[in-house]
């Protein structure tokens, strides 16, 4: 926990820090990426850089670990920390890139805080830098621990490439090898690494969309704003060998008997229809309540297996939003305030930032306590979404 020697000044310090925050993580990345240009290699994302959004994801973490630690001494952000941890190992996260981390991250802060920054200072956001980084570091050990075999990557074959709504695809594979599998949770997402045609290897996670266990499928958008999708659609084809990592993410059905709301927009809908898909093949008696919201009919990327999966199910109901209706569904977005929630729910949620917000907050208003609404958020905005 922070030391209280540390405590006042992170305290005094912080409202500077993380106003400045913003400008010095790009410093970082620079002094970073001209020292190890090798980690823009199938670890960092490029696309993230080019947009800001990996910049954002840094300082809005270290921020609110800060934060957290100034208003409530003695506690960890537990559940945010085990996100970014399933993320981190996801990506093959090793524990002496954070001593790289640390050592390009000061030397952007001593730069830009040249003028303000004393020994007392540097030394108290040394211990908080340390603090997040230990906690991480023994998450990802015990995830990596977890795991059936050793491996970061494994290979696997394409077996199926199928088209899922407008420009969506279903990538359906098999082990090109007999590296061990790991089984997956309902919910869960695997990392997919590829070669683009410049030559330099990205990596982009994908929630695994149908059957959990030892199958794996993802469905993907082409047009996500990320360099990995497109080379998925335009160029892999069956047959083609994909390096895959174990999966990853804690976002996964809990055990229970009470009823269970699953809440997507687009092609968020990828971790709830799994999750969905589990319970059909279960025969689950628990009452299920999928909740989806979708430009057009004909976007919805998984619309046939999420609507066999209700049909399939006693206790189940599905209802969606559409911004271009069609008959049996409501016009605009989705509001919870439009819908019967069962007492004693858990909510399930995945979709654009705003979305979850809205949703979450919904929610909470109609009862569902925070603890039980358990939502999954791909891209910068992790900290900001807790």
């Amino acid at each position: 926990m922070l030391s209280d020697k540390s405590r006042p000044v992170i305290e005094a310090t912080l409202p500077l820090v993380g106003s400045r925050i913003g400008d010095i993580t790009p410093k970082f990345y620079a002094r970073l990426f001209a020292a190890h240009p090798e980690l823009l290699d199938g670890l960092f994302s490029r696309s993230n850089q080019r947009n800001g959004s990996q910049q954002q994801a840094l300082a809005g973490s270290i921020a609110a670990f800060a934060t957290h630690l100034v208003n409530n001494p003695g506690t960890l952000p537990e559940t945010v920390l085990s996100r970014i941890a399933h993320r981190h190992a996801s990506l093959g996260i090793t524990e002496p890139q954070y001593k790289v981390v640390y050592e390009h991250l000061f030397a952007a802060i001593a730069e830009d805080l040249a003028e303000v920054i004393t020994p007392e200072i540097a030394e108290a956001w040394t211990e908080v830098y340390w603090l997040m980084a230990d906690a991480l570091i023994k998450l990802e050990k015990g995830l990596y621990a977890a795991q059936a075999n050793g491996r970061m990557w494994a290979p696997w074959r394409v077996s199926a490439k199928t088209p899922a709504g407008v420009g969506s695809m279903t990538f359906t594979l098999e082990p090109a090898d007999d590296t061990p599998v790991t089984e997956a949770l309902p919910g869960q997402y695997v990392s997919v690494k590829v070669q683009l045609p410049d030559g330099l290897r990205q990596v982009r996670q994908y929630s695994l969309s149908g059957e959990a266990g030892t199958s794996r499928s993802f469905t993907t958008k082409k047009d996500d704003g990320g360099e990995v999708s497109p080379v998925l659609h335009n160029t892999v084809q069956a047959g083609d060998i994909l390096e895959i990592s174990n999966p990853y993410g804690e976002i996964t059905l809990r055990e229970g008997d009470g009823p269970v709301v699953l809440a997507s927009a687009g092609i968020g809908c990828t971790p709830t229809a799994s999750i969905l898909r589990s319970l059909a093949d279960t025969g689950t008696d628990r009452q299920v309540l999928v909740l989806h919201a979708e430009s057009t009919l004909d976007s919805w990327a998984l619309r046939g297996q999420m609507t066999d999966d209700v049909e399939r199910l006693d206790g189940a109901e599905l209802q969606l939003w559409l911004e271009q209706p069609v008959d049996g569904a409501r016009e605009g977005f989705m509001s919870l305030r439009e819908v019967d929630l069962p007492a004693d729910a858990s909510l399930y949620l995945c979709g654009p930032l705003p979305f979850m917000k809205n949703i979450r907050n919904e929610a909470i208003n109609a009862g569902i306590p925070a603890t039980r609404i358990h939502y999954e958020v791909f891209g910068p905005d992790i900290w900001q979404a807790s």
